[in-house]
């Protein structure tokens, strides 16, 4: 059985005293994008996404967005020069759709301190593992290959060290002994929902 670890909220206490105005991004199919989303049109978190930004044209998360009517923008990486260029091309983006908080949704780049400074103690990332076992990219591969009976899900304040930060919020899953990649980052997507909403208010009440 998947289950909750450290600081977990009832639905109710999502739903903070003032609407936080988000901008995500993302890279592949968005489902925890959507997930955000959701809750906030459920009333679970009182929260706004004001624009998804998004790096690789052929994201599937630039469908979701349009189904639920969220604006999107593309800044294909291939396009800057450095880091520090895409970077501050997100910044620009975000300060005029007056972001507040900053959500990486399975954003497959490394940020540098240009976004971190212009929104200190504000950026939150989830990553598909316990950390800070297995960072980096191939977590659920090596949490496979390390033989470990239980891996799961993070949702942490980001800082420039790669998937480090103070932690938020995890969720534990077993490693079944007929685990595939595949079958286990389903069941670590599943998770990954349901503590990414967790992670936001988490992050918003201490600020």
């Amino acid at each position: 059985m998947d289950y909750l670890i450290s600081p977990s909220l009832p639905a109710d206490k999502l739903a903070l005293n003032h609407t936080i105005k988000l901008g995500v991004m993302a890279s592949g199919s968005g489902s925890n994008f959507e997930a955000i989303a959701q809750a906030i049109n459920k009333g679970e978190l009182n929260a706004k996404i004001e624009v998804l930004i998004y790096n690789n044209p052929s994201a599937k998360v630039k469908e979701k967005a349009d189904r639920l009517n969220i604006p999107s923008i593309l800044l294909n990486h291939r396009n800057y020069s450095h880091r520090e260029a895409l970077d501050q091309a997100i910044v620009e983006v975000f300060k005029v759709n007056k972001v507040e908080w900053v959500v990486m949704a399975g954003w497959m780049r490394i940020i540098t301190d240009v976004l971190l400074n212009a929104f200190p103690h504000r950026v939150i990332n989830i990553h598909p593992s316990l950390l800070p076992s297995f960072k980096g990219i191939n977590a659920i591969e090596k949490a496979l290959k390390s033989q470990v009976k239980i891996t799961g899900c993070t949702v942490h304040l980001v800082d420039l060290e790669v998937d480090s930060g103070p932690i938020l919020v995890q969720a534990a899953v077993p490693i079944l002994p007929d685990d595939t990649a595949e079958t286990l980052h389903h069941r670590i997507q599943i998770q990954e929902h349901r503590i990414i909403t967790q992670g936001i208010a988490l992050a918003a009440l201490k600020s």
